[in-house]
């Protein structure tokens, strides 16, 4: 699944391509998580603004003229991603299940399990958007998400530490590859309870957190399956990972075999001997 990374990664490469350029058309194909809102034809003639990412979402907003007219919310889902290309009569093929061509390019949502989502919102602020978003935590990078505001929240779950970062509403961002990567950096067992992460541990941990999404937006992000930015390049964290997708293998600071659990139907890995609960 797209997490931060691979979503402001995407943002990035294709924002500026598309900043002020007209809408010439729309098409929906195969029918996505969510309905579109309104119709395509509605699109036609609107100016595409400066493209925002919130969590996982791409907020791309519209005008016309002096008049803001709304604006379209992007989720990319589970295997979902998104092109932008000057071509803008290539022909759509079995998984493109959007297409928004401007006078800059033609912008392609595809999305082979259809968990993704493009949806019209009269503002960020108003139903449909709101409510989606309001559900967020704080960004990552956000200087008013504090080690103690952290350990605050953490404070209030009784749950392993794990599933609150991938549940997103502490802290948006931290999917299962760099949560396990964030707690083996911090020397934090996945298993541990929220509520029994000491001020110190809870400091490490968002700094991990913070270092990790770093790392991982600095390569692309990760491309495990499906996941391709809006060049169609791969990301290249997922090589220099520490625990994921290294079951069995020697952990690179202490040689113990990495360990597997599942927790919350999602694979963790990490050290038993580096992270303590």
């Amino acid at each position: 699944m797209p997490e931060l990374p691979e979503v402001e990664t995407t943002r990035r490469s294709f924002a500026g391509r598309i900043d002020s350029a007209t809408v010439v058309s729309a098409r929906l194909g195969a029918a996505l998580r969510w309905p579109l809102g309104c119709t395509t034809e509605s699109l036609v003639g609107c100016t595409v603004g400066q493209t925002e990412r919130r969590g996982k979402y791409l907020w791309l907003p519209l005008s016309r003229g002096a008049a803001p007219a709304g604006g379209l919310l992007m989720h990319l889902g589970m295997s979902g991603s998104l092109a932008f290309r000057e071509a803008v009569s290539l022909p759509p093929a079995k998984h493109d299940h959007f297409d928004l061509i401007t006078t800059r390019g033609l912008l392609r949502l595809t999305d082979p399990r259809r968990f993704g989502a493009v949806v019209w919102s009269p503002a960020i602020d108003q139903p449909p958007a709101a409510p989606l978003l309001a559900k967020l935590g704080a960004e990552p990078f956000d200087e008013a998400l504090t080690a103690e505001a952290f350990h605050t929240a953490l404070q209030r779950r009784r749950g392993p530490v794990k599933a609150a970062l991938l549940g997103g509403s502490i802290v948006v961002g931290a999917g299962n590859i760099y949560a396990c990567e964030a707690l083996f950096a911090a020397g934090i067992d996945p298993r541990t309870r929220c509520d029994r992460v000491s001020r110190p541990r809870a400091a490490r941990l968002l700094a991990s957190v913070r270092a990790t999404l770093a790392q991982a937006l600095a390569l692309g992000g990760s491309t495990l399956r499906d996941f391709r930015d809006a060049h169609g390049m791969d990301g290249a964290y997922q090589d220099q990972s520490s625990v994921y997708g290294r079951e069995g293998q020697p952990c690179a600071a202490c040689a113990t075999p990495i360990r597997r659990i599942v927790q919350s139907q999602r694979s963790t890995f990490f050290c038993p001997r580096c992270q303590k609960r």
